[in-house]
């Protein structure tokens, strides 16, 4: 009966982890390159390679919205911090309608004036495509969603599965075909294991309020708003008073604040109704020094200055969301600690790569038996090589495509984006029309040369390349194009040895020890 359930166990981690592990692989790369979403955004807009954060950023700010949109009934204020240095505006036109509504800007710190930088979603793409798919947002999220829930079942029935699980992270044999896969899955599935559980629970706690609405629905009805308000923060909207007003200085309501916040400083201004008498100005803290990632915030009046409301620290439940929430944001990490994050992410891909590439391992006798490969095996084969050899690739192609495309042209960030789906479909192209072992060595030779040309092609396009950024220790771009070498580097290691190990290839069994009726459970039920 033990053995029964253990079994049961291994088949559920099994096709709990295959059904979904290519959506999860996209979404362990994207979502750990997210870890350095600011420092991606400024690598992909050379011409910030200057800008510095300064005191005088918000009222530059203001000042520069008041000349350029006037009349707009709600302006959002990005301030800049260490890790991004630059101003970024938002408001929305009053004269326009649907996705075009809101326009943007980023603007210098010191004087408020635009900066002419190209136009890139940079980091935001990744962030946003590892909860959304580059799908419609609703359906994207419920999506990733439910993978998350199959990737918690994985990683409890994985954990029932290996009873000897600790036993098993101290031991890697190479070069014994399926047994060194399965001991590779083992490795980096314990080595990071309070990282996978953190970092999937924390992603569904993120849009608990998506997946579970029935709670807020029973209390408040239709009017969510409400429970936001209550539970996350104030609402800063009042009527109009239909009469004209002027703001008041913004630097003593930076100060209030701080004092508020025991020395924080605010990351988001939202000002609602700028040019009213009844207008209001809003104020988030940033949570770069706290673990929580909080909605705290004040709202001042816009015309006196008078501190008409705060949101203090939550009430216990909103408090523990928020902790599980910052959690999974990572924005506290100092730049080690964001390290370990991002490390602890590629345990999460490796861990899913190999689970993938095991069920293709696994199934090799039965092919050679066959004398053919079954369409289902042939299916799983060519996503294998589509996803985890492709997506490096289209990675590259995105970050090239940032370097390549003329500067003025239309429409800029999506051709970006449309580079990026477009080198991924070749990628599935490419092992239709080619043997697994010659696919698995061209992607991986291909992604690898793709990151070694970076910054070559960053050297030649712009004046942020190493032989600058390295004599001004501009860590970013430098950082940025030394980890593009790293990363080509490890790309060619594995090119080289997929040229010499097929990756559906089982090595024979040398002992008894080693044959198929000798392993493990989970290895023979995988």
């Amino acid at each position: 009966m033990k053995e029964g359930f253990r079994q049961s166990m291994a088949w559920l981690h099994t096709w709990s982890g295959l059904v979904v592990g290519w959506i999860l692989f996209a979404v362990f790369v994207t979502g750990t390159l997210s870890y350095f979403r600011p420092e991606i955004s400024q690598w992909m807009r050379p011409e910030l390679r200057d800008m510095q954060p300064h005191p005088q950023a918000a009222a530059s700010a203001i000042a520069a919205l008041q000349q350029r949109a006037p009349d707009s009934p709600r302006w959002f204020i990005r301030l800049p911090d260490a890790r991004e240095p630059i101003v970024r505006v938002t408001w929305r036109d009053p004269n326009a309608t649907g996705p075009r509504r809101f326009q943007n800007a980023v603007l210098d710190p010191a004087t408020g004036a635009e900066v002419k930088a190209r136009d890139t979603r940079g980091g935001d793409f990744f962030y946003r495509f590892h909860f959304e798919l580059s799908m419609k947002p609703i359906w994207g999220r419920w999506v990733v969603g439910c993978c998350a829930m199959f990737m918690l079942i994985a990683i409890v029935t994985g954990v029932i599965t290996h009873k000897k699980i600790f036993k098993d992270f101290f031991t890697f044999r190479p070069k014994k075909g399926q047994r060194s896969w399965l001991d590779a899955h083992n490795v980096v599935g314990v080595l990071a294991l309070p990282y996978h559980v953190m970092i999937t629970y924390s992603g569904l706690v993120t849009l608990m309020f998506m997946y579970m609405p029935w709670g807020v629905q029973a209390n408040y009805g239709q009017n969510r708003a409400a429970f936001f308000d209550q539970a996350l923060g104030v609402s800063a909207e009042t009527p109009l008073a239909n009469r004209p007003g002027a703001l008041t200085n913004i630097e003593p309501l930076l100060l209030t604040a701080q004092r508020h916040w025991d020395g924080a400083n605010p990351s988001l201004i939202t000002v609602h109704n700028p040019a009213d008498a009844n207008s209001r100005i809003e104020m988030r803290r940033d949570n770069s020094d706290r673990l929580a990632h909080s909605s705290q915030s004040v709202v001042f009046a816009g015309t006196t200055g008078e501190l008409l409301a705060a949101a203090g620290e939550p009430m216990p439940a909103t408090r523990t969301r928020d902790v599980v929430y910052g959690l999974h944001m990572a924005n506290f990490s100092s730049s080690p600690l964001r390290w370990l994050f991002a490390l602890s992410g590629l345990a999460g891909i490796l861990m899913i790569a190999s689970g993938l590439v095991l069920w293709s391992v696994k199934r090799a006798p039965e092919r050679v038996k066959l004398g053919r490969v079954p369409f289902g095996q042939r299916l799983v084969e060519v996503l294998n090589i589509g996803v985890i050899a492709g997506l490096p690739i289209t990675i590259a192609v995105f970050f090239h495509a940032n370097r390549l495309l003329p500067i003025g042209l239309a429409e800029r960030p999506t051709w970006e984006v449309r580079a990026f789906f477009a080198a991924w479909l070749l990628s599935f192209v490419v092992p239709l029309i080619r043997p697994a072992k010659a696919a698995w060595k061209a992607q991986f030779l291909a992604a690898a040369t793709l990151f070694g040309a970076l910054p070559v092609v960053n050297a030649l396009t712009t004046d942020a390349h190493l032989g600058v950024t390295l004599a001004s220790r501009n860590w970013v771009y430098a950082g940025f194009d030394l980890t593009c070498l790293g990363i080509a580097a490890l790309l060619g290691l594995i090119a080289w040895h997929a040229s010499r190990t097929s990756a559906t290839q089982r090595k024979p069994a040398r002992n008894k020890a080693e044959t198929p009726a000798n392993l493990p459970a989970e290895a023979e039920r995988a």
